[in-house]
């Protein structure tokens, strides 16, 4: 299983990680998964290999993004206030250039990929018809998947699809291993024991918090909540993963330093070459624990 991480424009490190594993064992990272999970800027990287798309053109369209989907106006963080930070024609425009008119059934290899739905108040998961009794995604829309996943809230608006106010699935699976787990155990009907977990992060940044938060209040943790509730969220499941698994999980991720990178705006150079020293020392543990094996591609589930 590989799971990808959110992170905004930080999909970058994870999109190079995974296209210089490629290089170095002259593979197709896809061919060597059962189920791929992604979680906002990871669901754009599961759905564009499931499109088709290899790791090392998903890294030039994150190359192309940054002034075109985010880009950096003086009244944009006063805007940030009140609306939402970006406007996301130009997202949807750069996804449907790369995966066009595909549906979620065409994908290649199957897939989960997260979002959370504000009209009933509860998360809502878009999954290929690997199994006999998914029936529904599979007739939506890569783009509108890409475009609900990633819908960050305050940067992103929510995104309208079939009646549902779909936002970021990053709100409640940042880190999408355990969903992995879940679906490796629920509906491929695998033992925890053959249950193997790639995890790519996207970078996280290292904080010493302020004691003001101790006993702070609203104004204290305005700055902070977010930032905590995500990373303490990535950590929960990364250990729950591993408490179930054990070493069957490998974690890929980088620290750096905070504030370095964000969200919406980030130094291409310094993550890429970031991601160069990064999959330069887990190659050989990749190879060993993931590309020996060859992953099953999706065949479309007759009803039951």
């Amino acid at each position: 299983m590989l799971s990808l991480d959110g992170g905004g424009l930080r999909g970058l490190f994870s999109a190079a990680i995974l296209a210089a594993l490629e290089a170095d064992l002259g593979v197709r990272v896809v061919d060597h998964f059962d189920l791929v999970v992604g979680t906002s800027t990871g669901g754009i990287i599961a759905l564009g290999m499931g499109a088709g798309m290899t790791p090392i053109e998903i890294v030039d369209l994150y190359a192309s993004l940054g002034d075109r989907v985010f880009p950096r106006r003086p009244l944009r963080g006063l805007r940030h206030w009140l609306h939402a930070k970006h406007d996301p024609a130009p997202l949807r425009s750069a996804l449907e250039d790369a995966v066009g008119d595909k549906l979620l059934e065409d994908s290649c290899v199957p897939l989960v990929i997260p979002s959370y739905d504000l009209t009933s108040d509860e998360v809502h998961i878009f999954k290929t018809p690997h199994h006999p009794r998914l029936t529904r995604d599979g007739r939506r829309r890569m783009v509108d998947v890409a475009l609900a996943t990633s819908a960050a809230p305050t940067f992103l608006p929510a995104h309208h699809t079939a009646g549902l106010r779909l936002v970021d699935g990053g709100v409640w699976a940042g880190n999408p291993a355990a969903l992995a787990v879940a679906e490796a155990r629920s509906l491929f009907g695998r033992e925890l024991d053959d249950i193997h977990v790639l995890s790519i992060g996207t970078t996280v940044a290292v904080h010493s918090r302020r004691r003001r938060l101790d006993a702070g209040g609203k104004l204290q943790w305005a700055g902070d909540a977010v930032e905590v509730l995500s990373r303490a969220q990535s950590l929960g499941t990364n250990g729950l993963v591993q408490h179930l698994i054990g070493d069957h999980l490998l974690r890929i991720d980088q620290p750096v330093p905070a504030g370095a990178l964000q969200m919406d705006a980030l130094d291409r150079d310094q993550l890429l070459g970031r991601a160069e020293g990064v999959s330069r020392q887990v190659s050989p543990a990749v190879k060993r624990g993931f590309f020996e094996h060859v992953g099953q591609p999706l065949h479309r589930q007759p009803n039951t």
